[in-house]
């Protein structure tokens, strides 16, 4: 009995020798792994780390951009600000210039009235001064608006008093021209007046 005692005795030892290496072992293995986490941790704290200056110097340079491509929109809208009043200023100085001709011409009309008798002579200088601006205006897209026998249409002509006809076929037709009409490149810039018949 001793002997199995002393066995079972030993064998209580060994089993608890072969805990103890399992336990060593495992102990082991949990520390290699725990330091292979910390490991992995740091490397991924190291990764994250890179990542993080990585986009803060992407937002950095971002910012960079955006503050220069706000300044040059600003640049290019004060430019084109002055660029266009610029243009309101002085954009009829051609147009003026072109007039200038046609005011010598009156200058020299007027001069020739008050030196001659003679009427047709003065009559046939206006008419020349007359087509000349006539002329021009055309030139510069002006056109005078018809008014001679037409429909009345309220999109060109401006209705100053209607008068009764007699003829059917006069009624709703331009009678007479108080004041010519005139557009600009096909935009109304001066309705004509005129009296339709009713």
């Amino acid at each position: 009995m001793s002997k199995e005692k002393n066995t079972e005795q030993e064998e209580s030892v060994n089993n608890q020798s072969e805990k103890d290496s399992e336990l060593e072992i495992s102990s082991e293995k949990t520390d290699k792994k725990d330091e292979e986490q910390q490991a992995d941790t740091a490397d991924a704290s190291d990764n994250l780390a890179a990542e993080v200056e990585e986009l803060k110097k992407k937002v950095e340079k971002l910012n960079h951009d955006l503050l220069l491509s706000r300044a040059d929109f600003d640049n290019y809208r004060k430019r084109t600000l002055r660029e266009k009043a610029e243009l309101l200023k002085n954009g009829g100085e051609d147009c003026l210039k072109r007039i200038l001709p046609i005011i010598d011409d009156f200058e020299r009309g007027l001069l020739s009235i008050s030196e001659t008798s003679e009427v047709e002579a003065v009559k046939e200088g206006m008419n020349l001064i007359y087509n000349k601006f006539k002329t021009y205006l055309e030139q510069h897209g002006v056109k005078e608006i018809k008014t001679d026998k037409q429909d009345f249409d309220t999109e060109y002509h401006e209705a100053v008093t209607t008068f009764p006809v007699e003829d059917e076929s006069q009624k709703g037709k331009i009678i007479d021209c108080v004041q010519k009409g005139y557009t600009l490149n096909d935009k109304v810039i001066r309705y004509a007046k005129v009296v339709v018949g009713e």
